[in-house]
């Protein structure tokens, strides 16, 4: 097959060229020319293609009111996600953890992990949570007020497995908390969770989004 080749306005061309291939492809253009920066990729359907950004931000919400605040519709291709706080704090001293979830809901059981902090001093202290990522775990009380990140990515999709990792501070004083583990979902992740240990404690202050890609 010869190449098909695109004249511009002035001169020169863009060549497009196909493989040797049996039977034929069918490639749909998006309706469009998309928005700046974005890239173009395989739809729902293969060979059905869109516009899409590299990395999807979600909506900030304000960690002000509630026990637990989540963030739904991830979509199923979705490899990585990035959790963000800032000057988030609760009215109790439960540590706050990440849950995911699956179209069957939040799953609450058999994260493995640690989380750790380093205080001014130097003193560290571990804490092992398995049913949900510690996010911070420098002796939460009420007043205490953290910002930093988690990510998560996919080791493998055939059978769930996520892994996470953390890094964040108290911004009141001046202590460190880091954290690492896994979790193998029943299903593809479509929810985060944040929340508690207990569940109990209350969102009073801050702003929490997500990013992914």
């Amino acid at each position: 097959m010869s190449p098909v080749r695109l004249n511009g306005s002035t001169s020169g061309y863009t060549e497009l060229d196909a493989p040797a291939v049996a039977g034929n492809n069918n490639i749909k253009l998006p309706t469009g020319n998309g928005s700046a920066y974005q890239v173009v990729r395989n739809g729902a359907t293969a060979g059905s293609l869109e516009f899409t950004d590299k990395i999807v931000s979600g909506t900030a919400v304000a960690s002000t009111s509630g026990t637990s605040i989540d963030f739904t519709g991830i979509p199923s291709w979705v490899k990585r996600v990035t959790v963000m706080f800032d000057q988030v704090s609760t009215n109790g001293t439960s540590n706050p953890i990440i849950q995911l979830g699956t179209s069957g809901g939040i799953q609450a059981t058999n994260y493995r992990g640690l989380a750790a902090y380093v205080t001014g001093a130097g003193a560290q202290t571990a804490t092992q949570i398995t049913t949900g990522f510690v996010i911070w775990n420098f002796n939460n009380t009420a007043a205490a007020v953290g910002q930093g990140s988690a990510i998560f990515n996919i080791l493998d999709s055939a059978t769930g497995i996520w892994t996470m990792q953390s890094c964040t501070a108290r911004s009141d004083t001046n202590w460190v908390s880091y954290a690492a583990g896994s979790k193998t979902l029943s299903g593809t992740l479509d929810r985060v969770r944040i929340t508690t240990v207990n569940g109990t404690d209350t969102f009073d202050a801050g702003l929490i989004n997500i990013l992914y890609e």
